[in-house]
């Protein structure tokens, strides 16, 4: 995989965030808790709603999270009252709205939860925002998966049909439509002057990074492999993602965020965030360009048994966001992987993380992708 690099990118606004109240769900998981970070290093006022971490280790508590944060809710999303009394507390000017079951396979097992927390769970976020006055800028974030995949070569556009053939990537069509419904029915484009709120919809490619141990994830599965000296377990080596590290699309979403702030309805609707071609990688690829970064050799074989379906191949179009928000991914599949191996090598080391964390998004700032074995220390 060949090293690219982009150049004058438009980068996030840190003096935008300065001063400015966040309402962020999901801030307890492994992009909630990035984000989280992120924003509490510009300056703004973070105010998280989710469950409890569910794994442990998580980047929660390795990173020290709730520490920079003004209040911590660790609350369901599918409890309206409970939301809406923390929102109201919290009069965020931004929202948004990242709690999900985010998993593919745990979504066959445990369908009724995952349309609960995903679908039900947008719905009670965008409710609560009717009884407030203080949003001016909500971002609803869901998935890559919420297109009906078609299995095509080329990638998806905004505007392509929704669909999903498991309970995940439905759940998340669903919220979607949801969002839609709900501008439509209460913050109409044509009568922004009146409400004053702006949404826009998410999508992301396959997330990589440090501080990830969600259960089905390859990067996770690498890393326990390595840890635990056994096999590793892969279910579809063929299958092309698109490949990108977190704070990639972290940044759409907040560039996002601030346009919907300034210019209002004229950047509503849904928005794809992913990497260039050379993310768009299949799982073997990534396996073997991850691995190489060891010092010792990983043995892995592919599951026999048969699995839940789950799409050979998926891509992103992003014209949209590099034309109308100036937004360009930053670091390439190399650069995305350096600093996933140089977090996971940092904590296995006994780094420091909330400053090594905090020095990843320094780098991406400033994009900078020099990742050297013991640059942190």
């Amino acid at each position: 995989m060949p090293l690219s690099s982009v150049t004058n990118n438009r980068s996030v606004n840190s003096a935008f965030w300065k001063g400015k109240n966040v309402f962020l769900t999901g801030h307890t998981g492994f992009k909630g808790g990035w984000l989280s970070l992120w924003l509490s290093s510009m300056g703004a006022k973070v105010y998280g709603y989710a469950l409890a971490p569910y794994t442990s280790p998580n980047i929660y508590d390795v990173v020290g999270i709730e520490a920079h944060l003004v209040k911590s809710h660790i609350e369901n999303i599918c409890d309206l009252t409970r939301l809406q009394n923390a929102m109201a507390s919290a009069r965020p000017d931004v929202v948004i709205h990242m709690a999900a079951q985010p998993l593919v396979r745990h979504s066959y097992f445990n369908p009724v939860d995952t349309y609960a927390t995903n679908v039900m769970g947008t719905v009670h976020v965008l409710e609560s925002l009717r009884s407030l006055d203080c949003v001016r800028s909500a971002i609803i974030v869901t998935t890559d998966k919420c297109y009906e995949n078609m299995e095509w070569e080329w990638g998806y556009r905004e505007n392509e049909r929704l669909g999903g053939n498991d309970p995940y990537s439905s759940s998340k069509g669903c919220a979607e439509l949801v969002t839609s419904a709900y501008i439509q029915s209460f913050f109409p484009l044509e009568k922004y002057s009146a409400h004053q709120v702006a949404i826009a919809t998410v999508r992301a490619g396959n997330v990589i990074g440090g501080g990830d141990w969600s259960i089905d994830r390859l990067i996770p599965d690498i890393i326990r492999a390595f840890e635990k000296n056994k096999s590793l377990v892969i279910r579809n080596p063929m299958a092309t993602r698109p490949w990108q590290h977190v704070l990639e699309p972290l940044s759409g979403y907040l560039i996002l965020a601030e346009a919907l702030y300034e210019k209002g309805p004229n950047f509503s609707g849904g928005w794809n965030f992913g990497p260039n071609d050379d993310g768009n990688c299949t799982v073997y690829q990534v396996i073997e360009a991850f691995t190489s970064r060891f010092n010792r050799t990983l043995k892995w074989f592919q599951e026999s048994q048969e699995q839940p379906h789950e799409a050979r191949l998926l891509r992103l179009d992003c014209s949209k966001a590099k034309t109308r928000l100036g937004w360009q991914p930053k670091w390439n599949i190399n650069a995305a992987l350096d600093a996933t191996f140089n977090w996971y090598d940092g904590n296995m080391s006994g780094y420091d993380m909330l400053k090594l964390t905090t020095s990843q998004i320094n780098d991406y700032m400033m994009n900078n992708s020099d990742f050297k074995k013991g640059f942190y220390e």
